[in-house]
Parts: C-alpha cells; sequence; structure tokens
C-alpha cells in the first residue's frame, strides 16, 4: 500500500497528534513513537515515557526532502544532493539545526537529526500531518526497541494516546546516522 492511501486509515492518529499526544507506529525497522515536533508538551511526554533526557535531542522523519526545505535551504548543494539521493537502507542525517527547530528537539546538539522515511505508514503519517514527525524507538531507555505490536504493548500498555496498526520492513534493524556537513559515520545500523 502507497503512502498516498491512508489518509482515512490515518485520520485518527493526525487527531492525536493535533491534540499534542503521544502515537506509536511501525518504521522501516522498530516501532517508533512519535508526536508533533512543535509541541513542547507532546515532546515532554514522549521523553517521560522512555525515561530519556531533553538533551539528547530527537530524531524527525518526514515524507520527503520537501517537508525539511527551511532545514536544508543553507547547506551547499553537494550535502543538499547527498540528502535527497536515495539509499539502501534507512538513513539519519545529522544537519545544521536553525531556527525552525525549536531547542526540544535539538536538546544539547547544534544539529538535529531527520531521515526521510520510505515505511508506507510512517510516510503517510507525514504526508497526512504536513509536516515531519518526533520519530524515536519505542521502548524505555536501556530496553531493546520494540519490533512487534506486543512489545509496544509490554512496554507502555495504555499510556499512548493512538497505536498505529502495522508492521515493520527490517526486523530490529536502525538506521545509519550520519552527519550530513562531515559525511562522518555516527551509527551504522
Amino acid at each position: 500500500m502507497k503512502a498516498i492511501e491512508y489518509p482515512k486509515l490515518l485520520a485518527s492518529a493526525i487527531a492525536v497528534l493535533k491534540r499534542q499526544g503521544v502515537i506509536s507506529y511501525p518504521t522501516e525497522g522498530v516501532w517508533g513513537l512519535g508526536c508533533d515536533p512543535m509541541s513542547e508538551v507532546a515532546v515532554r511526554k514522549v521523553l517521560r515515557l522512555k525515561n530519556r533526557s531533553i538533551s539528547k535531542g530527537l530524531i524527525l522523519i518526514g515524507s520527503s526532502h520537501q517537508q525539511f526545505a527551511r532545514l536544508l535551504e543553507d547547506l551547499d548543494d553537494r550535502s543538499k544532493r547527498r540528502f535527497i539521493e536515495k539509499r539502501s537502507k534507512p538513513t539519519t542525517w545529522l544537519v545544521p539545526s536553525n531556527d525552525t527547530i525549536p531547542p526540544w528537539i535539538t536538546g544539547d546538539h547544534d544539529s538535529v537529526a531527520v531521515r526521510i522515511t520510505k515505511h508506507p505508514v510512517a510516510k503517510g503519517l507525514c504526508e497526512v500531518f504536513g509536516r515531519p514527525i518526533v520519530s524515536t524507538s519505542c521502548n524505555p531507555q536501556g530496553a531493546p526497541p520494540a519490533t512487534s505490536q506486543s512489545q509496544v504493548q509490554e512496554y507502555f500498555g495504555d499510556k499512548l494516546d493512538y497505536f498505529v496498526m502495522g508492521e515493520v520492513e527490517r526486523m530490529g534493524s536502525v538506521s545509519d546516522i550520519i552527519d550530513l556537513k562531515t559525511n562522518k559515520v555516527i551509527r551504522l545500523g
């Protein structure tokens, strides 16, 4: 199913995002926790659920490079091309932050982690929401990321505002993280 077929199926999840809620949804390799990155209230809910420090920062996913256009506008052409090019596996890029990204997303960093998602559910969420969403692994700090719906339930039970049905694509694999300006690999997924 292509992302464009999802709008009606995702309406409830989008309503929760707009109400500053937290959702769980499948991504390329693990289940994700997500919220509206512009809502400090929602981001703090995610951080509390995970018992994660705000200083670490969070990843944003978008449906296309256009959703990150304002963030990319100050980059050189080579960096923009690298960000847009198709890759064989999910890649999260560290991009210099600007005034479009709130401090509760960047944490103690001068950069923000962003990824163009290919997963049909996650991509559909971003398309219908109209902008990127927070995407952090669905797990309490120190526990392995959830790779199944039952594991999401085990970790968070009724603490989530909405659960988007679906399946992960590459069971258990996380994205590579690469600094876009230096091309330095921070993490191999």
